[in-house]
């Protein structure tokens, strides 16, 4: 499947802004069942300083802002050709070694909450373990819009029992460590079947599996990821792998904007 995408994030401040830097991670990864046919981000206010790639080959920008600018408009356009592989992708591939994706941080260390979800779960095999403990976490954090916080940990979600798709893929990723598998976040694009226009990105775990590699499970849509998904960022949470993160200096208050528009070509 073909997928046309449009991702705009505006800042518009109450007063100059005199100087900021904005790492950008919106370009979609090249990889065995996604191709990318062309994209570009185009940076309105200020400037691209630079491009690289980070250890977990995710496309970073660096974007600097014009001096005392009040608004900055970061626009990514392309399209993205999709094969359904019903979630699987296979070997893991690149120089960061698997070990590592078993490490907890901030946002994904394990307590009371995590180890009470493992206890739960069925002794199964691994791949019929982790569509248990999906269904799981749907079962007691409910997704509710504006539930939660960006900076939210695993543990916070479950004790607050709601949360967005970024809690549940942290939830996800921090069960599956304290079983001893490898595991990372997602952030991408969904192309909904109801609408072309959103607000906001999505996020879903991958786990790697004995046989099988990299499998991805969308915890909030009880499914595996499918040829309406593009796969963007990769991380060890969401700090490593969010759309926008970044700084500026001065004391001017923000508005963010963001509009999203996905559509089949």
């Amino acid at each position: 499947m073909k997928l046309h995408i449009k991702h705009e994030t505006r800042y518009d401040f109450d007063a100059p802004v005199p100087f900021g830097l904005q790492q950008l991670r919106k370009t979609p990864k090249s990889f065995r069942n996604q191709h990318i046919e062309r994209w570009t981000t185009e940076v309105i206010g200020g400037r691209k300083e630079l491009s690289y790639e980070d250890y977990h080959r995710n496309t970073v920008e660096l974007i600097s802002f014009d001096v005392n600018t009040q608004s900055v408009s970061l626009i990514s356009e392309g399209v993205v050709e999709v094969e359904d592989t019903h979630g699987v992708l296979g070997r893991h591939e690149g120089s960061t070694p698997l070990w590592l994706f078993k490490r907890d941080t901030r946002q994904t260390k394990p307590g009371k909450g995590v180890a009470e979800l493992v206890r739960s779960l069925p002794e199964d095999e691994p791949l019929d373990r982790m569509h248990a403990l999906s269904e799981a976490i749907r079962g007691c954090v409910t997704y509710e819009i504006g539930s939660s916080h960006p900076d939210w940990s695993a543990e916070d979600a479950i004790e607050a029992g709601s949360g967005v798709c970024q809690d549940h893929a942290h939830i996800f990723i921090t069960c599956a460590r304290k079983i001893g598998l490898p595991a990372r976040y997602v952030s991408g694009y969904l192309m909904m079947n109801e609408t072309e226009l959103q607000d906001a990105t999505h996020a879903w775990a991958e786990v790697h599996l004995e046989g099988l590699g990299w499998v991805g499970f969308d915890v909030s849509n009880g499914i595996s990821p499918d040829d309406r998904y593009v796969r963007v960022a990769t991380g060890l949470d969401y700090t490593q792998a969010a759309p926008v993160i970044g700084s500026r200096i001065g004391t001017a208050g923000e508005q963010l904007t963001v509009q999203l528009q996905i559509a089949q070509q």
